[in-house]
């Protein structure tokens, strides 16, 4: 093994395969292990290997593979309980999992103390929000529990994400949309493109765009479309409103789903994943200054829609597939409205 003039200190090359190497002592011991930058012998040396060298010498001693947070991680997504997450949990985990592999995958779980937790939830608060830092600690509470599920921490050990108190922030009720950003909306999406399709989905159904984004041609039976929520397992029939039908008989039929991936982008009809959805109709958002409105707020409108054209809750939640008590809360500040002017009605 060679260390090479090119390479900074710390950083070998072992000579029978040129593989990168750290090796350094730590307490009387010499620690080696595989750097995760690689690169060929006479290029040109990556940024990167100059910021896993500096990770390396400024934090505890690395941990062998096989014993670090990485495997932790490795070993979490093969379990079932990782496999069986709703599709939308475990996207929501990999915003946050990737992450902990480059800081935190070389640390062994023992090292990782409830102050450094505290620290590190307080940074992404700084950089992100406070909403951010909390479910990114909750997602660390998963990975360190399952470091004492497979022995890495034993049971005197505790998990220092779990049970850290919440950061507090001023959460912003959704509202529904109002009339005028719905016709604009209409007016400038219209029927066969998939931003009016989406949007005719969701409000004329009043479902989670993660629902919404399942339906098939198939669910169609006359003028009801059949939906079975992931969250709760609960089937629905739902006639659908003019404004549905309309835009289903003008969206070409591309597959299996209703809703389908950019043809121009990709030669297999599949199913439009949430990342595009979401992306194109936050630019459909944009561009009429909806921006305070988001695709889940199409459910609230829904339901509004519903109270105001007479429906009682139990007539909203056979739509909505909601509680009577979800139902009250997403129609509450427009129920009190009508509520009021009941009452002023009176009035002498």
């Amino acid at each position: 093994m060679t260390k090479g003039r090119d390479l900074p200190s710390y950083i070998h090359r072992r000579k029978r395969d040129g593989v990168l190497l750290f090796r350094k002592r730590y307490g009387g011991r010499i620690v080696e292990f595989r750097l995760e930058t690689q690169f060929p012998e006479g290029a040109e040396i990556p940024f990167a290997l100059h910021q896993e060298r500096e990770r390396l010498l400024n934090g505890p001693a690395p941990v062998r593979g096989g014993k670090d947070i990485a495997a932790v991680i490795r070993a979490y997504r093969a379990t079932p309980k990782y496999r069986d997450l709703k599709r939308r949990t475990r996207d929501d985990y990999e915003k946050h999992l990737p992450y902990f592999e480059d800081k935190l995958g070389h640390l062994a779980p023992r090292q990782v103390e409830r102050h450094h937790v505290i620290k590190w939830r307080d940074a992404w608060a700084d950089a992100k929000s406070a909403h951010f830092a909390n479910y990114r600690t909750r997602v660390l509470s998963i990975v360190m529990e399952h470091a004492k599920d497979i022995g890495l921490l034993t049971k005197a050990e505790e998990n220092p994400a779990k049970g850290l108190k919440s950061l507090k922030y001023e959460k912003k009720d959704r509202e529904p949309w109002p009339d005028t950003k719905v016709a604009a909306f209409r007016k400038t999406y219209p029927y066969g493109t998939r931003e009016r399709t989406l949007f005719e989905l969701c409000l004329g159904t009043g479902q989670r765009i993660g629902d919404v984004l399942k339906m098939q041609w198939g669910h169609i039976e006359g003028d009801e479309i059949r939906v079975t929520q992931d969250k709760t397992g609960k089937p629905l029939y739902l006639p659908m409103t003019p404004h549905l039908s309309a835009s289903l008989a003008a969206t070409e039929r591309r597959g299996l789903f209703i809703l389908t991936k950019d043809m121009s982008k990709t030669k297999r009809p599949g199913q439009w994943e949430y990342r595009g959805a979401s992306d194109a109709m936050r630019a459909a958002r944009d561009a009429i200054g909806a921006q305070a409105y988001d695709l889940h707020a199409l459910r609230y409108t829904a339901a509004v829609e519903l109270l105001l054209a007479g429906c009682d809750d139990d007539q909203i939640a056979a739509v909505t597939g909601q509680s009577a008590r979800m139902v009250q809360h997403y129609t509450r500040h427009v129920r009190q409205r009508v509520r009021a002017r009941e009452a002023q009605s009176r009035r002498g």
